[in-house]
């Protein structure tokens, strides 16, 4: 069955004990995997590849060598899209208006499964690996939670892509384009902000992306199609 159109041919409405098993099973499990991974590698970064860190600082020092105030002003508003009131906030109102556009509430809730799911492993792996950040002046607040990976470009990526995903029932040719593009150049400039204000290393963003491109993934397989079944 076509990857983009498995909620297109089936559109079928799951029952809801269904629904939570799918949701156990194609979803939260397979976050779980995806977090011990992220865990694990981040062990390895504080432990055996410590030495990746100091090969990361000279591109942290060189960023911060080549601001200016113009792209001061320009990072800070592409950093703040990634920012956590700001993700939530906007995948609401996306989750409302695709509900109240498709009468399909297992449709809308994809954003929210993306963004929930790159949450939990972000704040988990967090916590626990507690990876100090790069050795630079920092141009944004420093949260509670250390470098490693991006909650930032997690939750961009998870988010945007995932509508990205969704985007492809958009009738217009050029304007399905336009938005799926966009969906994808956000997270990358999030990622760019993020390094350019001295958030994070280079490492902790490519996980941070990573998180958030499987973690879209899992949201938009989330649920059983029977074209998927019988195939």
């Amino acid at each position: 069955m076509p990857f983009l159109l498995r909620y297109d041919l089936d559109r079928s409405r799951p029952r809801v004990g269904a629904a939570f098993k799918d949701l156990l099973v194609r979803a939260i499990t397979p976050g779980i995997v995806l977090f011990l991974a992220i865990y694990g590698f981040g062990l390895a970064l504080m432990g055996p590849l410590k030495s990746w860190g100091t090969a990361e600082e000279p591109i942290s020092k060189n960023l911060e060598a080549s601001r200016t105030s113009v792209w001061d002003s320009i990072t800070m508003v592409w950093s703040h899209i990634g920012n956590t009131e700001y993700v939530i906030g906007f995948c609401l109102l996306m989750i409302a208006l695709v509900w109240w556009r498709t009468k399909e509430w297992w449709y809308a809730v994809i954003p929210g499964i993306a963004i929930a799911l790159q949450a939990s492993i972000f704040v988990a792996a967090t916590e626990l690996t507690g990876r100090p950040r790069p050795q630079v002046s920092k141009l944004d607040p420093a949260p509670p939670t250390s470098s490693y990976p991006s909650g930032h470009v997690g939750a961009a990526t998870a988010l945007y892509l995932s509508l990205a995903l969704m985007a492809h029932r958009i009738d217009d040719v050029v304007l399905r384009r336009l938005v799926q593009t966009v969906c994808v150049i956000i997270p990358l400039l999030v990622a760019y902000a993020r390094a350019y204000r001295g958030m994070h290393h280079v490492i902790d963003i490519a996980v941070g992306l990573l998180n958030g491109v499987l973690c879209a993934l899992m949201a938009w397989l989330w649920l059983r199609r029977k074209e998927a079944r019988s195939s």
